[in-house]
C-alpha cells in the first residue's frame, strides 16, 4: 500500500501506471470488471496497473452527515483491489490538502506531477477536484491535450438493465436480501467484529454465541442467517471456516431489546473472547419475531441451526 499525504511525494515505482482513481466500497463486480480493464490496458502498455482510493470517505469531511456505511474497511478494500490483479494500491489520507484542490489542480499537481500516469481507467460517473467539478468530459480533454490515454468503461449492469454500484448493494442489505448483495459483490457480504461477554443466555439454553462486538461495516437488517464465520489461528495461518446461524437485532422472547450481532458457531467448541472474527452472510432465513415461551423458541433454533447447517454444506 502506498499512502498519499501531500502532492509531491510519491514512490518512483509507482509513476507513470496506468490509473484508476475512486471510492471502490466493496469492490464489487462493476469494480472489478474496471479493474480488469485496466490491468489489460496497463499490461499491453507494459506498464503498472495502479488503483487510488480514499480513506476516510471524502465524505466524512464534506457531508459528515451523509457518509455512507461502508461496505468493507480499509485494508480488505486493499486486499481486494490487489486480487483484482492491480500492482499497486495507493490511498489517498483525505484532508483540506487534497479536497481544496481545484479539478484543474489536481489534474496538473496530482495525475500528472505526482503520478506522471501514462493511461486511466475511469468510470462514467468519475467526478474529481473541488465541488466535483471534474468529470470524464473534461478528463478527456486535458488527458487528450497531454497525451494520456484515457479509456471510460461501461458500467456493469444486471440482467434487469441496473448498474451495479455500492450504493445499489447498501439497500439490499438494509433489506435483508444478502443472497442478492452476493450477487452483485460476486462473493458474500463480510463482517468483523470483536467477540464479547454477553448475557449468557444462548449458553444457558445450550446454543452458545459468539456476540460481535465492533463492527465497522455495514450490518445487514435484523433476521436470522446462514452465515460462516472466520475464525483466527495462530501463527499466521489462515482462519477456519465454521457454519454458523447468525441473528441480528434484539431478543423479543426474553424482552430485550438490544440491537446485537450474535452467531452460534456449529459444532465448535472453544473461547473467541476479545478475538476479531469475520463474518460471511450467505442467506437470510427468517426475520425476527418473538416466540410463546423457551420451548417454542428452542425448537425454532434448532431449525434455524439446521438450515444454516444445510446452506452451508451446499455452499
Amino acid at each position: 500500500m502506498i499512502t498519499i499525504e501531500n502532492v509531491r511525494d510519491f514512490p518512483a515505482r509507482a509513476r507513470g501506471a496506468y490509473v484508476t482513481i475512486g471510492n471502490f466500497d466493496g469492490v464489487h463486480r462493476g469494480h472489478a470488471r474496471l479493474i480488469s480493464e485496466l490491468v489489460a490496458r496497463a499490461r499491453a502498455a507494459g506498464a503498472p496497473a495502479l488503483a487510488v482510493t480514499f480513506h476516510p470517505h471524502p465524505a466524512t469531511l464534506l457531508r459528515p452527515d451523509q457518509v455512507p456505511e461502508p461496505l468493507v474497511w480499509l485494508e480488505r478494500e486493499i486486499e481486494l483491489l490487489a486480487a483484482a490483479g492491480v500492482t499497486d494500491v495507493a490511498v489517498f489520507k483525505t484532508g483540506p490538502w487534497l479536497l481544496g484542490l481545484s479539478a484543474r489542480e489536481f489534474f496538473e499537481q496530482v495525475v500528472m506531477a505526482q503520478f506522471g500516469v501514462r493511461g486511466m481507467v475511469e468510470g462514467p460517473n468519475f467526478f474529481f477536484g473541488r465541488d466535483r467539478r471534474g468529470d470524464v468530459g473534461v478528463l478527456g480533454k486535458w488527458c487528450d491535450e497531454a497525451g494520456i490515454d484515457l479509456h471510460v468503461a461501461e458500467p456493469l449492469t444486471t440482467d434487469d438493465g441496473r448498474m451495479i454500484s455500492s450504493s445499489r448493494i447498501r439497500k439490499t442489505l438494509v433489506e435483508g436480501d444478502v443472497a442478492e448483495a452476493r450477487e452483485l459483490l460476486g462473493r458474500p457480504h463480510r463482517i468483523r467484529g470483536v467477540v464479547s461477554h454477553g448475557a449468557g443466555r444462548g449458553a444457558g439454553i445450550g446454543v452458545p454465541t459468539a456476540n460481535l462486538d465492533e463492527v465497522d461495516v455495514l450490518i445487514p437488517a435484523e433476521g436470522v442467517y446462514a452465515a460462516r464465520v472466520l475464525v483466527p489461528n495462530a501463527d499466521d495461518a489462515p482462519p477456519t471456516p465454521w457454519p454458523a446461524a447468525c441473528n441480528i437485532g434484539p431478543n423479543p422472547t426474553f424482552g430485550e431489546q438490544l440491537h446485537k450481532v450474535e452467531a452460534h458457531l456449529i459444532g465448535f467448541r472453544g473461547d473467541l473472547y476479545g478475538r476479531v472474527v469475520e463474518m460471511d452472510f450467505l442467506r437470510r432465513l427468517r426475520p425476527t419475531r418473538a416466540f410463546a415461551g423457551l420451548d417454542d423458541l428452542l425448537d425454532q433454533i434448532a431449525r434455524d441451526v439446521e438450515e444454516a447447517r444445510r446452506v452451508c454444506e451446499a455452499d
